[in-house]
């Protein structure tokens, strides 16, 4: 009879966790949009950014910059690194070990701190500026323990048997790794890139040290730029814009969205094209 009673309350506790959960998305979510939808207007989409439209169209291309810079930098590091993590390093290597240590701790300290080594590393001492390579690279170094740890994990998923039956045919490891190790692990690299993103697209600490707030579409890697976490910080600091601050959130939200719904669409395609 007890054990009944404790099945059922923690069905019920999971219920209501779940119910929570979901309330609190939900109220999140509709929040901003009931506050930033009316404010959507065609001036906020315009390319050149002033005081009357205060358009977030230079922080989102600005976004995209950075995403993909960081990306370019990060996600090959990360992902070679944890090959040779899995696949070269023996077992019980203390290098290895270190190494996963130090990707662990990477991971725990705040954006803030990173911010503060790029600015004095990339702004200042390699004389680079508030420039958008400066904070690519430091978010590229924020998310690399992220990028990598994901990559470990779904080498490590991926069977033995795949490895055994490719060196039982004549394949080298390298090949094995580039042929039938990657592409089987590609959903759960991707699911760690996707996380990658979503940290890059929502950090403001680290990049006002380093990228800077210049509200305008930059023309080079070393020019100045804010992204749209940066424009809604603004805005909403600033004290007069606090309607197109949401509006901001609102695009932001839809663009992560976006982001998740294509990668989950490239996901299911990889799968689908492996078993096949």
């Amino acid at each position: 009879m007890s054990r009944k009673v404790s099945d059922l309350l923690l069905r019920y506790l999971t219920w209501i966790a779940a119910i929570a959960t979901f309330s609190i998305l939900f109220f999140i979510i509709s929040y901003i949009l009931v506050n930033g939808i009316p404010y959507l207007r065609p001036s906020l989409f315009e390319l050149d950014y002033n005081t009357t439209n205060v358009s977030l169209m230079p922080a989102l291309i600005t976004t995209v910059m950075t995403v993909g810079l960081s990306l370019l930098i990060a996600v090959p590091l990360g992902v070679f690194a944890a090959v040779y993590l899995v696949e070269y390093a023996r077992r019980g290597n203390r290098l290895v070990q270190l190494v996963r240590v130090m990707a662990e701790t990477l991971s725990g300290i705040p954006s803030i701190v990173y911010g503060l080594f790029g600015s004095l590393f990339f702004v200042v001492w390699l004389g680079w500026g508030f420039s958008l390579l400066a904070g690519s690279f430091t978010l590229a170094i924020m998310i690399l323990p992220l990028v990598m740890r994901t990559t470990e994990e779904s080498l490590k998923a991926v069977p033995d048997t795949y490895r055994e039956g490719s060196f039982g045919l004549g394949v080298g490891r390298l090949r094995t790794v580039f042929r039938i190790v990657l592409p089987s692990a590609a959903p759960g690299i991707l699911a760690g890139v996707i996380l990658a993103i979503g940290r890059i697209v929502g950090e403001t600490a680290a990049l006002i040290y380093t990228a800077g707030t210049m509200a305008q579409v930059p023309q080079s890697p070393m020019a100045s730029g804010r992204t749209l976490a940066i424009h809604m910080y603004a805005l909403s600091s600033e004290g007069l814009y606090t309607g197109q601050a949401y509006a901001t959130a609102v695009v932001l939200l839809l663009v992560v969205m976006a982001i998740n719904a294509l990668s989950a669409y490239i996901a299911k395609k990889l799968t689908l094209g492996r078993d096949g």
